[in-house]
């Protein structure tokens, strides 16, 4: 039985971001899928960046959002690989936090091929607790009261129970 004030991990989102269209988003696309056993989405350009040579709507990365078990599990592959370090600074004041992977080589099965190359990510992770849904539904919509709410302390400690995290 699972208490309200208990936390959970509601969604993690990966991302890899290439910067451009074409064959180098096709490979992003296929490690991606290849890592995390979905089908990516594309990350489309919000604003025009002559710097960089991104147009407007144009599609420059991809991401992926994991939800339930396939969550649990990709977090507690990708904190093995940053050796279950993370800083306090990655957490934001609604307990959500974030960190990059440098080498998507570094995953279970995947090993460096000269002709892909080596891409990077980033894994954003959204920590909830039961009752969140009253702010989310259609009809008589309420604030979510203060102790339902997931702190910055609530996500560390979580993180150091759930996954022996070490916070920084």
């Amino acid at each position: 039985m699972t208490s309200m004030r208990d936390i959970y991990i509601d969604k993690v989102v990966v991302h890899m971001g290439v910067g451009e269209a074409g064959d180098k988003l096709v490979k992003a696309e296929n490690i991606m899928k290849a890592i995390t056993k979905q089908t990516p989405i594309r990350s489309i350009a919000k604003k025009t960046q002559p710097a960089f040579s991104v147009r407007k709507g144009q599609p420059i990365g991809c991401k992926v959002t994991l939800r339930g078990q396939p969550a649990r599990d990709f977090i507690a592959t990708a904190l093995t690989i940053v050796q279950k370090t993370i800083f306090e600074s990655q957490f934001d004041k609604s307990g959500n936090f974030s960190f990059g992977i440098e080498e998507h080589t570094d995953f279970p099965g995947q090993s460096y091929d000269p002709q892909i190359g080596i891409y990077g990510m980033d894994v954003n992770v959204v920590l909830e607790r039961r009752g969140i849904r009253i702010t989310r539904r259609r009809m008589e919509q309420k604030k979510l009261p203060a102790k339902q709410r997931v702190s910055k302390q609530d996500a560390i400690a979580f993180l150091k129970e759930k996954y022996q995290a070490e916070v920084r």
